[in-house]
This record gives C-alpha cells, sequence and structure tokens, in this order.
C-alpha cells in the first residue's frame, strides 16, 4: 500500500520535522534510525492507519513506508518507537514553535487572528509515579464524559487562515483552563512576531487577569462572557429593534432558502471590569450583544421539550401516589427533586406536597412559574462578545463573525479524536504521553495542511468542489475525504533500472496529486 504517504512525506519535508527532530535529538552515527525518521513515520501512521503503537511495525510492514521515508519497516519496533518519544520530550514546545513557524513560512499562512481553545484525552492506566515537568494524569472534567479515567489536556491554537493548528501544547489534566491564557498568549506571540496578533477563544478567556495581560502585551481579543460577567436580567433587557442586523450566514445554512436562514443582531455597548485589588486599572471593554433567532429557536424548543418530559414524569408520580413506590410524603419529595434535577426544570417547578388526614396517603400539588420561565424566554437567542478591539479596528457586525470563526478549533479537534483516533491512550508514562501529543498534533498539522493547499488549488481553477469525492458525488474537499480518496494508492516496488510503478491510479487520484504537486514516483 502507498495510499497517501508520498503527499504526507512532501510535507513532512516542506515542514522539516526530520531535521529539526534530528538537530534537538541527535543520535549517534552508528544508529540505524534517526529520532527524526521515526517521529515522520509514527505522523504518517497517524495519517493513513492510526493504531496502537506496538502495531506499527505491522503497519509498516504492509505499507510502502521503506520506499516513501526510506526506513526499515523491521525497525520501527515498540522500542525503538518509545525512545524517539523519550528523547523528544525535553523538546516539545521548541519543536512545536520550529514547525509552526516552517508551516507560516512554507505556506503563506496568515497568523493575525489566532483561534484557541482545550480538550481533555482520557488515559487508562493510574499513572501514579509520574515525570515532573511533563503534563500529569489527573482526574478532571472529561470532554468524553469518562470520569472514571485519569486524563491530561492539550490546547490548540488555530489560524483565521484556513484553520491550521500552528501551535499547541499539553497541559495537566486537572488545569484549569483560565489559568493556561496568559502562557498560551505569549507563545502565540512568537509565532505572529511584529504583527498585531488578534486572539479569540470562549469563555475561559475571560479573567481579569487573561484581559489585563494581553491588553498590555497589545494583543486584541474577543471571548464570550459567561453569566458571571453578564447577568440574565441584563440579556434579558436587550431588544432587538435597538440591534443592528448583520449580513452573516452560518455554513450550516448556506443551503438554505433565504427565509429559513438563521437572522443575527448586534448592539455595541460598553462595560468597565476592574481587578481584585483596588490598585488594579480598571478595564474599559467593548460589550457586544449577539441575537441568533437560530439559538433562540433552539433554546425555546428544548425548554419545550424538557417541561413537557417534566410534566410527564409528575403526572406518573401524581397517579402513583400511596402506591409502594411512594408511600409517605418524603418518597413523594425526593422524586419531585429527582425530577427537577433530571429534566433541569428546579428553576421553574414549584411543588407542595402533604398527608391527607383522612387517607393517610401522601397528596401533591404542583405548577410551574410563569414569571420565571418568562425571564429565561427573555435571554433565549442573548449572548455577550467582549473584546478590547476599537470601532475603527472592527464594527460590531465584524467582531461577531471574527467570533464564529471559533468553531474552526472544534472541527479540529474532531479530526484529532476522529480520523486521528485519539480517544484514549495508554503509554508507559507521563512523559511519552506528552510526546505523543505532539506527534499527533504534527500529523493534525498537516491533515489540515493538505486540506488548505487542494482549496486553494481548486480556487486557482474556479472550482470550489471536486467530482466524484464523496460516494460518487461532487463535495468539498476535506483532510479525511482526500485521504480516503488516496488510500487504495498501490506500488509495485522498482527493481533494477526499472522505475517503480504505480498500478491503475483513479482519475480523481490523479486529479488530487496534481493539486497537491506530489509525484508519487519521486520517493525517497
Amino acid at each position: 500500500m502507498l495510499g497517501a504517504l508520498p503527499v504526507i512525506a512532501g510535507f513532512c519535508s516542506r515542514l522539516r520535522i526530520r531535521e529539526l527532530v534530528d538537530a534537538a535529538c541527535p543520535v549517534r552515527d552508528t544508529a540505524e534510525l534517526t529520532h527524526g525518521q521515526v517521529i515522520e513515520a509514527l505522523v504518517a501512521n497517524r495519517l493513513t492507519s492510526p493504531a496502537p503503537l506496538v502495531h506499527v511495525q505491522d503497519w509498516a510492514g504492509r505499507w510502502a513506508v521503506g520506499e516513501a521515508f526510506g526506513v526499515e519497516p523491521a525497525l520501527l519496533n515498540d522500542d525503538r518507537i518509545g525512545r524517539a518519544l523519550d528523547a523528544i520530550a525535553p523538546h516539545l514546545d521548541h519543536l512545536a514553535g520550529s514547525v509552526g513557524l516552517a508551516a507560516i513560512e512554507a505556506f503563506g499562512i496568515q497568523v493575525t487572528r489566532l483561534h484557541w481553545d482545550m480538550t481533555s484525552i482520557s488515559l487508562h492506566g493510574d499513572y501514579e509515579q509520574v515525570e515532573p515537568g511533563y503534563a500529569r494524569p489527573r482526574f478532571g472534567h472529561p470532554k468524553d464524559r469518562r470520569p472514571d479515567l485519569k486524563q491530561v489536556q492539550a490546547g490548540i491554537a488555530v489560524s483565521g487562515d484556513g484553520a491550521i493548528p500552528v501551535f499547541h501544547r499539553a497541559y495537566d489534566g486537572a488545569a484549569g483552563e483560565v489559568g493556561q491564557v496568559i502562557g498560551a498568549m505569549q507563545g502565540l506571540q512568537k509565532l505572529a512576531g511584529p504583527q498585531r496578533m488578534l486572539m479569540i477563544g470562549d469563555s475561559k478567556l475571560v479573567s481579569y487577569a487573561n484581559l489585563a495581560a494581553m491588553t498590555a502585551a497589545g494583543v486584541g481579543f474577543i471571548a464570550p462572557a459567561s453569566k458571571h460577567y453578564i447577568s440574565a436580567e441584563t440579556l434579558a433587557g436587550q431588544k432587538i429593534t435597538h440591534a443592528a442586523r448583520v449580513d452573516y450566514v452560518a455554513a450550516r445554512d448556506e443551503g438554505k432558502p433565504v427565509g429559513r436562514r438563521g437572522v443575527w443582531h448586534v448592539r455595541d455597548d460598553v462595560m468597565t471590569l476592574a481587578g481584585p485589588r483596588k490598585k488594579d486599572p480598571v478595564l474599559r471593554l467593548r460589550r457586544i450583544f449577539v441575537h441568533s433567532s437560530a439559538r433562540a429557536q433552539a433554546a425555546a424548543t428544548a425548554r419545550t421539550k424538557k417541561l413537557d418530559r417534566a410534566r410527564d414524569d409528575l403526572a406518573r408520580l401524581e397517579r402513583g401516589l400511596g402506591s409502594r413506590h411512594y408511600p409517605g410524603e418524603q418518597a413523594v419529595a425526593d422524586r419531585i427533586t429527582a425530577i427537577g434535577r433530571a429534566r433541569r426544570v428546579s428553576a421553574y417547578l414549584t411543588a407542595v406536597t402533604g398527608t391527607d388526614p383522612d387517607t393517610g396517603k401522601p397528596t401533591l400539588s404542583w405548577h410551574f412559574d410563569q414569571q420565571v420561565l418568562d425571564a429565561e424566554a427573555a435571554t433565549d437567542g442573548w449572548y455577550a462578545l467582549l473584546t478590547n478591539l476599537d470601532a475603527d479596528q472592527a464594527d460590531a457586525g465584524q467582531v461577531l463573525c471574527h467570533y464564529k470563526g471559533q468553531e474552526a478549533v472544534e472541527r479540529r479537534y474532531q479530526a484529532f479524536k476522529g480520523p486521528l483516533a485519539v480517544t484514549s491512550l495508554y503509554l508507559k508514562n507521563n512523559r511519552r504521553i506528552a510526546a505523543l501529543i505532539t506527534v499527533i498534533c504534527l500529523a493534525l498539522l498537516i491533515f489540515c495542511l493538505i486540506e488548505r493547499q487542494v482549496r486553494h488549488a481548486l480556487a486557482a481553477r474556479g472550482q470550489a468542489k471536486m467530482d466524484g469525492l464523496y460516494a460518487g458525488r461532487p463535495a468539498v474537499p476535506t483532510g479525511k475525504l482526500i485521504l480516503d480518496a488516496l488510500a487504495g494508492i498501490r506500488l509495485i516496488p522498482g527493481t533494477g533500472q526499472s522505475p517503480p510503478i504505480i498500478p491503475h491510479p483513479t482519475d480523481l487520484q490523479l486529479d488530487l496529486l496534481d493539486l497537491l504537486d506530489i509525484d508519487p514516483r519521486d520517493l525517497r
């Protein structure tokens, strides 16, 4: 199998991965493989057939790893892979920054706008003994809802230009996201250089310390404000009639008729944020109130569903009063508490329990507080963005459009945990865990650069879709669709004076290789 190996090898060369790893982690002259060669092979494995590390040697034997990367498959045993991970572990920040800079320079990526977010990676194993200086496995708040497993966290920053993950770091499993922002900002500033950078994140970006640090460093920011900073009463007081409509169409609405698309309104405002100490300067921020019709409809629909489910539960409870399940007032009260918690209606539900003096059976009367429901409904669709950008740098509508690019980070995490198969890990120690996260992030970088290059090359032809890319139909190229289309390419190795042969590539595969400017016969 050759698949996309020539493409991956070409992108590894442009990013100088082998060169940078070998410069940071040299080996003896007698070594059969350099650490850079092993890391490149691991990146290729993640992109073509991700598997546990103990199976990489088998994968390399089935695939043309020797021809594409100049690596003898038999040498890629789990011991050699482990030693390569150990070797790069002390240099992860340097490698991430150097490869990120190489990507920016080689592919002309604009990094004036960067989107930052963190995710969790669950771990199988206790990891009671950890090495200091590397992300520590801890119990935390896992995104995959596996609180029984320890985790580490990964932070990724993607560019506004093509959603390219140019920066990453590993963090302790219990590290608070708010506390990692300043360190991430400083790392991103090194990538952006002297040009002013705009950092966009979720509500974890917002704290007085973070916003003050970004303002002092001359870094622009946009982030949504949590209810800790913007109360529900403030959101409920907003009126669409006082807001301006924004010319923005969500990606999910692009194929819909105009009348069925979501509508967005914004209103500019100002707020101040005081520090925890009296001597802290007061920050003056722009506050952009945003209303989304789609978000409002979704909130109303969700509320109706949970109220209906709670009514059904309460009706069943009423029918069962005095039964063996609810023989007394305390059992009824406990069930009401459980319904309120499970259906998330505790804020609206008012219930009175008692005991009938004649029958001795429990009694129940309940209702939903309409005033509380109305107050919540008034906030439907509204949220607030905070920024330090001046109005002449971005008006309210532009601030919203910048922020809507934040979904790019979520898309990259889907690839991180989907096509690259990073859902849970088990390695010998946390040193190797941190190193493997860097390997996976390098694979994700190439995954995204492949997608970006194909889209740019198509745009130069005046096209946005490729024929036959998805189930025989035209589709916008994604990293996964591209790699899937190339996966079937096979190689007959050259012998003597005979060059290697690629038998019967499809027209789609040839077109993709042309868009990527890769000759699959040009092997190492």
